[in-house]
């Protein structure tokens, strides 16, 4: 569905998933007793900086979520979850879409960005996020030690009691991250020029274009009420 609402404003995002592409569970392929690997800081990110890997449909809005705070160093985009290390945005079956947080541990915590990302989306939604449909564009809560984990669990266990509703982002291990193509990276900011059915347009513009057409944080605002997370953007 992105295609064809962002096919109003730019060419060249393409290639959405569907639900054929799922993985295996992870508790069935050996996935769980795999080595956490950890990422390189992008550069001018400070070496103190810790990360934490969600994925919450499209990557664009996931970045933009995240970078909007000011204890956010950088949000990368990019695709976890399946088998694929040579990931694409056009070959990631198995793979979300999923964005690495880089964070300030001194002014935040995995367990505060994870509660605030889940106010962030749809949480009932299993078949993916809003006019994304497909396993590629399901949300998930990342983990690389067992302290994660349990906050992972913590922040579901309260999302569920607040909202008196089963919450089926499921928390999962992440084995690796794959960084997603340049073209992706900081879309939603971008004065990059694009060719869309109206001529020449920024990056940016078609992005406000897609997030509103999609209908984000129209349907964020439904599920959380005055609790959800949504920046100005």
């Amino acid at each position: 569905m992105r295609i064809f609402i962002l096919a109003l404003f730019a060419l060249g995002c393409s290639g959405a998933s569907n639900a054929s592409d799922a993985p295996a569970d992870p508790a069935t392929t050996g996935m769980q007793d795999m080595a956490m690997e950890m990422s390189t800081a992008p550069d001018g990110v400070p070496a103190s900086a810790k990360s934490l890997v969600v994925a919450g449909g499209c990557f664009w809005c996931v970045e933009s979520d995240f970078e909007h705070r000011d204890d956010v160093y950088e949000a990368v985009s990019g695709y976890a979850g399946g088998e694929k290390r040579d990931a694409t945005y056009k070959n990631h079956d198995g793979h979300r879409e999923v964005v690495e947080v880089w964070y300030d541990p001194e002014a935040t915590s995995y367990g505060e960005l994870v509660r605030f990302f889940l106010r962030t989306i749809d949480v009932t939604d299993a078949g993916g996020q809003f006019c994304d449909r497909g396993h590629s564009y399901t949300t998930a809560l990342h983990y690389r030690t067992p302290e994660e984990k349990a906050e992972a669990e913590a922040a579901i266990s309260e999302a569920e009691d607040a909202l008196g509703r089963k919450v089926v982002t499921p928390v999962e291990p992440l084995p690796f991250f794959v960084t997603a193509e340049d073209y992706h990276q900081d879309y939603y900011k971008s004065d990059d020029r694009i060719l869309s059915r109206f001529g020449y347009v920024e990056k940016q513009d078609a992005y406000k274009g897609y997030r509103e057409g999609c209908g984000r944080d129209k349907r964020v605002r439904a599920v959380w009420g005055d609790a959800a997370a949504i920046p100005a953007h």
